[in-house]
């Protein structure tokens, strides 16, 4: 009769009905790992696509750039921000360290007492971010104090009135392992720049060239187009 006919036919052979346990257990291992491996894929594509903004700076500063050489020094590799930088602000308040990140930092670098030109420095730094133009939202200004020195009110004061700027404290051992001077020079003569992994990337010469030092900083704001958040 064709109906046991047909009750006879074979189960095909990846009917998971006709499976054994140890096989379905086989086959449920093989899809986890495929899991698993697409899974890491994707986390490696959103790891990627988030860094290539940066990836695109170093790579239109450093690499396409015409004149083929920054006024400033390229530092490689670029050392991460220090776990023990332990950062605070004037009120001794402690600063999580991934709000140092997500923005370009440019730092100076001095005590709270803020002898000999560090006050010019300070100027220099303001007048380098409103020089950039339409670019000086993705740049937020640091001082990184490093002794407990006070800082005078009226410093502060003007300091804290300007857009994007910080004043904060820090362990100065860490910092001394994090940005280094050029040789000879100490370590409050320059300006640091920090990408916004916190990884530091540039330093300027020692009494800096403000023209120069502008345009160092806008190729790498106008090459770093895909990375724009408002200052703190």
């Amino acid at each position: 009769m064709s109906g046991s006919n047909f009750s006879n036919q074979p189960a095909p052979a990846n009917d998971p009905a006709q499976l054994t346990v140890h096989e379905l257990g086989g086959v449920e291992a093989l899809a986890q790992a495929e899991r698993t491996r697409r899974g890491r894929w994707m986390m490696g594509w959103v790891v990627f696509l988030c860094a290539l903004p940066v990836i695109a700076s170093y790579f239109t500063f450093y690499v396409v750039q015409p004149r083929g050489k920054a006024y400033g020094d390229l530092i490689t590799p670029t050392p991460e921000l220090p776990a023990d930088l332990a950062p605070r602000d004037l009120a001794g308040q402690p600063l999580a360290e991934d709000k140092l990140r997500g923005q370009w930092l440019l730092i100076v670098v001095d005590g709270g007492s803020c002898v000999g030109d560090c006050e010019k420095r300070l100027f220099m730094q303001r007048q380098l971010r409103e020089m950039l133009g339409k670019e000086r939202d993705k740049l937020d200004k640091l001082w990184l104090i490093s002794d407990d020195a006070p800082v005078s009110e009226s410093l502060r004061g003007v300091l804290e009135a300007t857009p994007a700027m910080q004043l904060l404290r820090v362990d100065a051992d860490a910092l001394a392992r994090w940005l280094r001077p050029a040789e000879g020079q100490a370590l409050t003569a320059h300006l640091y720049l920090v990408d916004p992994l916190g990884r530091w990337m540039w330093r300027s010469p020692a009494q800096p060239d403000p023209a120069r030092v502008k345009k160092d900083l806008s190729l790498l704001m106008k090459a770093n187009s895909g990375w724009d958040r408002a200052g703190r």
